[in-house]
């Protein structure tokens, strides 16, 4: 089929790119972590959810951005070849290895057996059952990233359509119904609401996935016959700010759902959003809930194991990007079931150590569009970065391996922001460096 030519997008397919994307972007976590935050902050959860909104929706959507601005066909690898070519490709196998296989692949079945499937067991669940349902999981996750191309037709225009009608319904039975008043905020949010909400939107990691699902999202931009990267750039901003536009009113309103039954004795957001479903949609709530789970699961591990395939098809031809994609669903299938924990364990020291560093590499990307950057202010940013970061990975490991605070204390180290000081003054050194050399 051969693409015709446009210089642009109507609004319609724009918004079905964006709801494409909300679908990638919005997993079981992007579920739970807003309920969580509104039960803890009661009272101060408008507050919160704004903090949220600036890490867990602003960060991802300068991470679209800044991959469009610096790559046509959407290459992670772009964003940090100014350090170094060798350091981009590491790190770009290091981030796809990490956030599609080793982790948030096979997480998305677990977290999707656990909450969606569990509850209706008798019993204690047996591991078959586990095994039974992750074949049947990932059957359909492979079927949907046979098909790339198509993500825009199943996710945008069926998937998310469906997913914001379970969930607008459950939010605006809370907002007409609401089970209890807002408590008073407990702890972590009270004190500083707004940067405890920042921290826990910058947990959610979706900058990470964000620069993963950018090869999907712009080679759907393409595939509708837009070539300009200027007119492509343009595109993904109005869809990201569509998706984004989505998400901020979905957290917000999860939020309100989490801060509204404070008063109940639920421990997770899961139990949260299952217990209010049952609440208002009685023996139907689970359903519907377990339901919302899949639908909000299934699209983001598809995206993920994609976006893998289609890297690693881009980096070793020889091998054809099914050839791949069933390599990493078998892997992640298995893993799903024997290994998870263990692989977690490995991952998040990893995810810790490589997050600041894309965070600096988003916004250098668009200081560099400003004022021009020696690549020295890149290498002197990144290394910075980097120790900051590797000491963080290493507490992930161990909390005891913490070289960096008994020399020095680094603000906004307890939020998880050490970094931001270390990145700055790095970008400074290198700098000054690229002045003494020229």
């Amino acid at each position: 089929m051969i693409n015709i030519m446009k210089k642009t997008l109507s609004t319609r397919e724009i918004i079905f790119i964006g709801l494409m994307i909300f679908s990638l972007f919005f997993g079981a976590g992007n579920l739970i972590f807003p309920a969580e935050l509104g039960r803890a902050a009661g009272t101060s959860v408008w507050s919160g959810m704004v903090g949220f909104l600036i890490a867990g929706v602003g960060l991802p959507l300068l991470g679209l951005l800044a991959i469009a601005q610096v790559s046509a066909d959407g290459s992670t690898e772009a964003l940090s070849e100014k350090v170094h070519p060798i350091f981009a490709s590491v790190l770009t196998c290091v981030t796809y290895l990490t956030i599609g296989p080793l982790f948030a692949g096979p997480r998305t079945g677990v977290v999707s057996y656990e909450i969606a499937v569990a509850p209706f067991l008798a019993n204690q669940p047996h591991r078959w059952a586990l095994f039974a349902f992750t074949l049947v999981y990932f059957g359909i996750v492979y079927y949907l990233a046979l098909y790339p191309s198509k993500f825009v037709d199943h996710f945008g225009k069926i998937v998310t359509p469906f997913l914001l009608l379970i969930l607008g319904g459950l939010i605006l039975a809370s907002i007409i119904h609401p089970l209890n008043g807002l408590q008073e905020p407990q702890f972590p949010y009270t004190e500083y609401p707004f940067l405890r909400g920042i921290k826990a939107g910058y947990l959610t990691m979706d900058t990470i996935v964000s620069i993963v699902f950018a090869t999907i999202i712009i080679t759907a931009v393409k595939d509708r016959g837009v070539t300009e990267k200027r007119v492509i750039q343009t595109i993904i901003f109005k869809a990201g700010s569509i998706a984004a536009l989505f998400l901020g009113l979905i957290y917000f309103g999860l939020s309100y759902v989490g801060a509204s039954s404070a008063q109940l004795s639920f421990a997770s957001g899961a139990e949260i959003l299952a217990g209010v479903s049952t609440h208002y949609f009685g023996i139907y709530g689970n359903i519907i809930f377990g339901l919302a789970i899949l639908l909000a699961c299934i699209p983001t591990g598809a995206g993920l194991l994609s976006s893998c395939a289609l890297y690693f098809h881009q980096l070793l031809p020889r091998f054809s990007y099914q050839q791949l994609l069933t390599a990493f669903v078998l892997f992640s299938c298995g893993v799903a079931n024997i290994g998870l924990n263990e692989l977690i364990r490995i991952s998040v020291p990893v995810l810790s150590f490589i997050y600041p560093i894309i965070i600096v590499l988003i916004l250098l990307t668009f200081i560099d569009k400003i004022v021009p950057c020696h690549r020295y202010v890149y290498r002197g940013a990144i290394a910075f970065t980097m120790v900051v970061s590797l000491n963080d990975g290493l507490m992930a490991v161990q909390p005891n391996w913490d070289f960096i605070s008994p020399i020095i204390y680094l603000p906004f180290t307890e939020l998880g922001f050490g970094w931001v000081l270390p990145a700055i003054v790095g970008g400074l050194v290198g700098w000054i460096y690229s002045l003494i050399k020229e």
